[in-house]
Order: C-alpha cells, then sequence, then structure tokens
C-alpha cells in the first residue's frame, strides 16, 4: 500500500474520464470540500494477500487518523490514486479496502468524501505550508 497524504484547506474534484470500464454506467459527482485529509491510495497486489491485508489495513487507519489529528481535522477524503508505482491490485480488491475505511472513519466520528473510483478526475488542491501537511507512507 503507498499514500501520498495531504492536509488541505481545500480540495475539490470533477470527473473527467472513465479509466475502468466496468464503472462506465455509474454515476460520477465531483465535490469540494474544506480542511481535509485527502488521501491519495494505491493498493497494490501485494496487500491481496490475507496475511497482509489486515495489517494493511489497520496502517492505513492509523495513518490517516494520526494526520486528522494533528490538525483537528474532521473531514478525510479518499481517491483510488494508481500512479504511485507497483504493482496495482484488482480494482475490486481495492474499491473493497475502501469502502472499509469509509465504514471505520465515518464509525469513528470522521465525515468521508471518496472521488469517484474507476474515473480520472480533474482537482483543486490547497495544501497547508507546513511539511506535515505532505506526508509520504508505504506500508
Amino acid at each position: 500500500m503507498k499514500l501520498l497524504t495531504f492536509q488541505a484547506r481545500r480540495f475539490g474534484w470533477a470527473p473527467h474520464a472513465v479509466n475502468l470500464p466496468e464503472v462506465s454506467d455509474e454515476v460520477a459527482e465531483g465535490g469540494e470540500v474544506e480542511d481535509a485529509v485527502v488521501v491519495f491510495v494505491h493498493a497494490e497486489d501485494r496487500d491481496e494477500d490475507p496475511e497482509r491485508r489486515g495489517k494493511v489495513f489497520r496502517q492505513t487507519l492509523k495513518h490517516i487518523k494520526w494526520l486528522a489529528n494533528k490538525r483537528d481535522l474532521k473531514t478525510v477524503v479518499l481517491h483510488s490514486f494508481t500512479h504511485l508505482g507497483g504493482a496495482s491490485s484488482d480494482p475490486a480488491f481495492a474499491r473493497e479496502l475502501l469502502d472499509e475505511l469509509v465504514e471505520r472513519l465515518v464509525a469513528t466520528g470522521y465525515r468521508v468524501e471518496r472521488t469517484p473510483f474507476g474515473h480520472v478526475c480533474a482537482w483543486n488542491l490547497d495544501v497547508y505550508g507546513e511539511s506535515l501537511a505532505k506526508v509520504w507512507k508505504e506500508i
């Protein structure tokens, strides 16, 4: 798992094109949030190993909450971003993992938004200046 995370003043997204045929009939909407942790997530094929999956999920969740708590942010945006390197997982696995992250974050008091899965999006990203506002994490 690779994560590129931002503490953002503002993050906006708009679907541009479908890049997974299996989602072509889904409605894709844009959105915008303020004061959020934005998480670019790249699930890798090695994360699908049943012995590894639980650890990856827990460490990802812990990292997101840690970064949110550093600035007392209560909004999280998850964006599937398969351009962070390595061999990508099966799209169904990545989507399932994101679904589970949403459930857990919401259950612990976070507002969670997701960019449309399987779509390329245009973004507007305004990030805070501290180095902690831009964090790369490999799990």
